[in-house]
């Protein structure tokens, strides 16, 4: 069974009369481990593709199966239930709570889990320690770095133990050291914890950090390249 599969998923947007085709009848398959880099310009449907396997927007046809579950016709606090326990999310504009801590934005995806408040802090200082940002923790993200505050948002991504995360241009706002550093941290989350890391460039030299590349063109996968050279 794979982590994320796709059968014949389309998307089209109304705009008035005009229908706009997001997705063409995307089919494909994500094992559990795997490190994939989606491209293509602007428009191409890769962000609508993202959207949809982050279970923040359905598709208006095909299915898409998530653990071998059809998530199509869950109800929106299901949704919202798989967003909190299985995905990670990264921003290019790290979305964090200005007047919070970084231990604080840690611990917000786990403030309504249910667990006490210690155990929420552990969580948290563990996530931040495994991103390299111990002795950090009460800092503001205005005393932080860029790339220090997206190592905040990747903890934050971190904290539920996420089978995947998924990423928004995460280095987009980044210098080219500091981008090196964020996708060095992909990496030793990817081979040493096996978590599936999906996340959109528009730059060649970030993709070539995946193990995978795929590439949309108006709304079609047009290729789909695995490091080994195989096409899919």
């Amino acid at each position: 069974m794979s982590l994320i599969e796709t059968k014949e998923i389309t998307k089209v947007y109304r705009a008035g009369d005009v229908e706009v085709n997001a997705l063409c009848s995307i089919s494909m398959t994500i094992e559990k481990g795997e490190f994939v880099a989606v491209m293509g310009p602007s428009g191409s449907g890769k962000s609508t593709f993202m959207n949809i396997l982050g279970c923040l927007d359905k598709p208006t046809g095909g299915e898409y199966l998530l653990e071998g579950q059809s998530v199509g016709g869950l109800q929106r606090d299901e949704l919202a239930s798989i967003r909190n326990k299985k995905i990670g999310f990264v921003f290019q504009g790290f979305n964090l709570l200005p007047r919070t801590s970084a231990l604080e934005n840690v611990e917000l995806p786990i403030i309504y889990n249910g667990m006490s408040a210690e155990e929420r802090r552990s969580r948290a200082l563990l996530a931040l320690k495994s991103v390299g940002l111990e002795g950090r923790e009460k800092h503001h993200p205005n005393q932080l770095s860029g790339g220090q505050q997206q190592r905040v948002a990747i903890a934050r991504a971190l904290v539920n133990n996420a089978s995947i995360i998924l990423a928004d241009e995460p280095t987009g706002n980044l210098d080219t050291k500091t981008s090196a550093e964020i996708m060095g941290l992909f990496v030793k989350l990817n081979t040493e914890s096996n978590i599936t890391i999906i996340y959109v460039t528009h730059e060649a030299d970030i993709a070539a950090y995946s193990r995978r590349i795929i590439k949309f063109l108006d709304g079609c996968i047009v290729k789909d390249e695995r490091k080994n050279g195989l096409v899919m």
